[in-house]
């Protein structure tokens, strides 16, 4: 009889061709278990999904009780359903005017898509602004988005009108212009290896959005729901997006995503064709409820406000001279090593050791960690350590 594994590669559609393959049989917490009973932590959070965990309570308790009165009723957004007015409004009470109107869909890519569409709508115009190494997701229109034609070439061609800009570069801000309908960027530069904003930048291209007449659309996609050490990333740098989109841990570990915007501009997309943009399972009601629980525990808890404190006691631990540097924005960390070689022996050293670990897209020197926000100090000073003795294991196998 073929084994799980087996099936596994046989059946279910690949990645990769080398992908990680533990068999996980369990997950509680921030500890995820195979089907020998192994633990590994898991610093990652499933890339930025757990950040309360695996299977908190709550959250799992409020998927149960929706499943007990609905699942799937009616397409999104002809309904009334209890679950989603519950979390629009949740949202919307805890983002500043102008982001009131929350449009759910499925996943992040799909929050990217539907916010596209928007900026064109509302503008009336066809150019899209995006950073360079920024990943916004898979799907068509958003891997246009990525500069690096590495993994889209294959695609090609992608959406038209997209056009690049240098993340922290304010030279460059002078190349959105009248013709721009939107800039989409990441608050934190998350593949690129966490790149964090200096220098004011946000409050200047802020101001040439708001020059040109182009909205701005903040991708939280990754660094929001706390993981910076505020609900919202952008909160940080005394700035409003017009559109806003969230997703990954928005659900407390099941899919749900949104776009948010002033309901003003979010009308349009019901007009002029109406049914300007629908989903079948966007804001689907057990998703909605876990979405409800998950912001209810975060604004409830000390979650959010530990997070710094918790990047501090990371960024003290990891002193080696193999790390380069690290680069952070609370919980939401990138220690750049030597080489991709390097790194690639690190996370492999770490797994066998019982830590998940992982590295960025565009930025394949650096290692790294987004643990769940309800890691305790003492599993930072243990995962850290973990890390520090792969760094070691694996700077002795490459004779350094």
């Amino acid at each position: 009889m073929a084994s799980q594994r087996q099936l596994f590669l046989q059946h279910v559609a690949q990645t990769s061709e080398f992908p990680i393959l533990l068999e996980i049989e369990k997950a509680e917490g921030i500890y995820l278990y195979d089907k020998n009973g192994k633990s590994y932590i898991d610093i990652i959070s499933g890339i930025g999904v757990s950040s309360l965990g695996h299977r908190h309570p709550k959250v799992v308790d409020a998927v149960k009780q929706q499943m007990d009165k609905y699942l799937h009723t009616m397409v999104y957004g002809e309904f009334v359903m209890s679950p989603q007015v519950q979390l629009a409004t949740l949202i919307s009470d805890h983002t500043p005017d102008g982001l009131d109107s929350v449009y759910f869909v499925n996943s992040g890519s799909e929050a990217v898509e539907g916010a596209m569409k928007l900026a064109k709508k509302v503008t009336g115009r066809t150019e899209i602004i995006a950073a360079k190494n920024a990943y916004h997701g898979s799907t068509h229109a958003a891997s246009a988005l990525m500069s690096d034609t590495f993994f889209t070439k294959a695609y090609f061609p992608l959406v038209p009108g997209i056009r690049f800009i240098e993340y922290n570069n304010q030279l460059d801000l002078k190349n959105i212009t009248s013709k721009t309908a939107c800039v989409i960027i990441e608050t934190i530069q998350g593949e690129a290896g966490v790149q964090v904003p200096k220098n004011d930048y946000f409050k200047k291209l802020r101001a040439r959005c708001t020059e040109v007449g182009a909205l701005l659309i903040l991708d939280e996609i990754q660094c929001g729901y706390g993981r910076t050490g505020s609900l919202f990333a952008f909160e940080q740098f005394g700035i409003v997006p017009d559109v806003l989109l969230i997703a990954k841990a928005m659900g407390g570990g099941m899919p749900i995503g949104a776009f948010i915007a002033s309901k003003e501009m979010m009308d349009s997309l019901a007009v002029d064709p109406v049914l300007g943009h629908i989903t079948t399972f966007g804001g689907h009601p057990v998703m909605c409820a876990a979405g409800v629980a998950t912001l209810e525990v975060l604004l409830e808890s000390n979650w959010i406000a530990d997070v710094k404190k918790k990047e501090q006691l990371f960024k003290d631990i990891l002193v080696h001279p193999a790390i380069k540097e690290i680069r952070s924005a609370g919980l939401m960390m990138a220690v750049e090593l030597k080489d991709f070689d390097f790194v690639q022996k690190v996370i492999q050293k770490c797994v066998e050791n019982g830590l998940m670990i992982d590295w960025f897209l565009f930025n394949d020197q650096s290692i790294r960690i987004a643990p769940p926000l309800v890691i305790t100090e003492d599993e930072v000073v243990k995962s850290a350590k973990i890390i520090l003795d792969a760094i070691d294991g694996a700077w002795v196998s490459m004779g350094f």
